[in-house]
Order: C-alpha cells, then sequence, then structure tokens
C-alpha cells in the first residue's frame, strides 16, 4: 500500500493537470526510497521502476498499459489488471500468502538497484532508445516549463 503522502502528491499533480506519468513518478520515487532504506530490494532500476508503476496503476493514476510490441504480452496484461484494479470499484482480496511470498523475494534482492549508479544507467539507457527529435522535443519541453515557472 502507497503512503499516503505518496498518493498526495500524485493527487496534487492531477489537480495541476500533469500528465499521468508525472503523477506516476511519485509512486516511483516511493519505490526508490524504500529500497535506499532497506525495506526491500530489487533486482535492477527497470524493476523498481516497474514497481512503482503498478502501485501508482493499482492506486488510480490514469496510467495506460504499454502499446502491443512495446513490452511482453506478459507485462502488458499485468499492467492492463493493475490499471482495472485502480479504476475498478470493487476490491478484490489480496492474498496474504502471495503478499507474504512477493515481500519476502524482494527482501532478498540486492539494494543496489536505487543507487545512483544503477538510476543513472537506466535513464541513459532509455533515453538512447529514443529518437534525437524526441529528446529534443523533451528538452525544450523541460525549458519552456523551468522557464514560467521561475521565482523572482
Amino acid at each position: 500500500m502507497p503512503d499516503r503522502k505518496t498518493i498526495e502528491r500524485a493527487a496534487k499533480d492531477k489537480q495541476q493537470g500533469k500528465a499521468p506519468s508525472t503523477q506516476a513518478g511519485e509512486f516511483v520515487r516511493e519505490e526508490i526510497e524504500h529500497i535506499r532504506a532497506g525495506k526491500h530490494g530489487a533486482r535492477s532500476a527497470k524493476q523498481a521502476i516497474a514497481i512503482g508503476l503498478s502501485k501508482a496503476r493499482r492506486a488510480g493514476v490514469d496510467l495506460p498499459p504499454p502499446k502491443p510490441g512495446k513490452t511482453s504480452a506478459e507485462t502488458r496484461r499485468k499492467a492492463e489488471r493493475d490499471y482495472e484494479m485502480g479504476h475498478d470499484k470493487k476490491d478484490d482480496d489480496v492474498s496474504p500468502k502471495r503478499s507474504r511470498a512477493t515481500i519476502r523475494a524482494l527482501k532478498r534482492e540486492p539494494r543496489a538497484a536505487a543507487s545512483k549508479e544503477a538510476l543513472s544507467r537506466q535513464a541513459h539507457a532509455a533515453a538512447s532508445r529514443r529518437s534525437a527529435k524526441s529528446r529534443s522535443a523533451a528538452a525544450r519541453k523541460a525549458a519552456r516549463t523551468r522557464a514560467s515557472h521561475q521565482h523572482g
């Protein structure tokens, strides 16, 4: 279950009209903090991010599942299920045995996945999969929003 503060920050992002991926970023940040605090580990930075996105979808963030071909069918099915769980009114009971197994498995994983080096490596790899045009557009948009939010 995500922290109350995380849900509040994501809700604030939504209220300000920020993108679903920005809202989901709060959950990813929380997951990174959990690993750094030693609550559990992750096999890789990618897994830590995936856990955060899953929690975001389950918490009701309007983050659509990845398009076919972007990831494996299994990952997409999981994302679709998470999305539905967050948008359906009825709550399915969580299996305590499965929850315990997941937590115990994550506790055995290394903590290095949340290191600055691992996150930097992940960001670099993710950026390299995007086109120069797409990266440039993102940088221009960032510069534009930065300029308009500066406090004098």
